[in-house]
């Protein structure tokens, strides 16, 4: 076969597929042809990962049972493989040893023995954890939950004798590495649930309204306008005036989470309603009526489908959104607390003044929760692109 007639072959099979691909095809394939896009996407990915795997990664309980008392406010510790002393094919670091000097006022000071080396070893066993905890502590006892699911105590990494903190170690000698892994995931969870939550109650009262319209519509804007009337800075300050200090994190964290859901809702109901306003009285939707298709099926088929690059742009801009809120109120101390691990409380740390002057690594969650938010913003940039057919022509 000649290579005209095979290229036009294969020219034909890319219109075939093209033709006959579904819409979450078309998305992807799109997708993909932006470069910002996926570097952020493989970004994204790579946090999620990170914080999913927390434990596994963490060699030291994050929480303050696992601080390491000898090394309080220890700068970060980065594994050698040689040294004046010749080159080890293990990594290794230096043996501090605490001393009091006349120089320090009789003050503890931590100092490297360069002559003796702890080793980096592999998948050690330590603390344990579990995957799928749940632990409510309610008022009451009938609906508290203590329930534990998979259990592990092994660990990527650790040393044959000390302690490793690749982020160094805050003022009560707690792991801010183990931390920060830690608290991408709970920013992750509490985005999710928040956005979830949201999200469900966006389609239903905005597709609602804005498929009957008359009474049914005004009676839901109502709602809606007394929902965003409602101001946030009082909202959470009475938020964390309700909430007990015997309640567990995890009680805490999910009570958080719904309220940022419930009160995240408006501003996609009222563009889902807006949309559907103006689309309800196509041919389509009208074909759909007149085949006895119910109004259910219609506003999930037929109106929200045409709707989709909208909705995914606000979901993607919601859950930073979500985060950034959720880290705002702990660091103001109105969202989670120690030993919750979340962005916000570790940023706490660094409104202290001598943070900037002499513990510089205190900035490391920082410039984590940056690389989180601009990932889902230019993921969502991405698939709003992707999911536009129009937006080649635009440009």
């Amino acid at each position: 076969m000649s290579t005209t007639a095979t290229q036009s072959l294969e020219d034909q099979k890319l219109k075939e597929a093209y033709f006959t691909a579904s819409q979450g095809q078309l998305i992807w394939t799109r997708f993909k042809g932006n470069r910002t896009a996926m570097i952020a996407a493989w970004v994204l990915v790579v946090l999620i990962l990170m914080g999913f795997f927390a434990p596994f990664l963490s060699p030291y309980d994050p929480t303050i049972a696992g601080r390491d008392k000898e090394y309080e406010n220890g700068a970060p510790q980065i594994p050698k493989f040689w040294d004046e002393n010749g080159f080890s094919a293990r990594p290794f670091l230096y043996t501090l040893e605490r001393q009091r000097s006349i120089k320090t006022n009789f003050r503890w000071v931590t100092t490297e023995n360069r002559e003796k080396r702890r080793y980096l070893e592999l998948f050690v066993k330590d603390w344990e954890y579990a995957y799928f905890k749940i632990n409510w502590d309610l008022p009451g006892d009938i609906f508290d939950i203590d329930f534990r699911g998979i259990k592990f105590s092994t660990h990527l990494f650790g040393m044959n004798e000390g302690g490793i903190h690749l982020f160094g170690t805050d003022g009560s000698g707690k792991d801010i590495f183990g931390r920060t892994l830690h608290a991408i995931y709970t920013s992750l969870a509490v985005g999710a649930l928040g956005v979830f939550i949201s999200f469900v109650l966006a389609l239903i009262i905005g597709g609602v309204a804005g498929y009957f319209g008359g009474m049914v519509d005004s009676i839901l804007q109502m709602i809606t306008d007394a929902v965003r009337t409602i101001p946030a800075i009082p909202l959470f300050m009475a938020m964390a005036a309700f909430i007990p200090d015997e309640w567990s994190s995890e009680t805490r964290f999910f009570f958080i989470s719904i309220v940022l859901g419930l009160v995240g809702w408006p501003t996609l109901a009222r563009r889902i309603r807006t949309h559907l306003l103006t689309e309800r009285s196509q041919e389509y939707v009208l074909a759909a009526e007149l085949s006895g298709a119910s109004a259910s099926h219609i506003i999930r088929r037929h109106l929200l489908p045409s709707f989709t690059s909208y909705i995914i742009v606000d979901l993607m801009i919601s859950f930073p959104y979500m985060v950034r809120t959720e880290t705002a109120l702990s660091f103001v101390g109105l969202g989670l607390k120690d030993p919750v691990n979340s962005l916000g409380a570790l940023m706490q740390n660094v409104s202290k003044a001598d943070v900037l002057l002499n513990y510089q690594w205190y900035f490391i969650p920082v410039l984590f929760f940056i690389a989180f938010v601009l990932a889902f913003v230019f993921v969502g940039d991405g698939l709003r692109d992707a999911a536009d057919p129009y937006s080649s022509a635009k440009k």
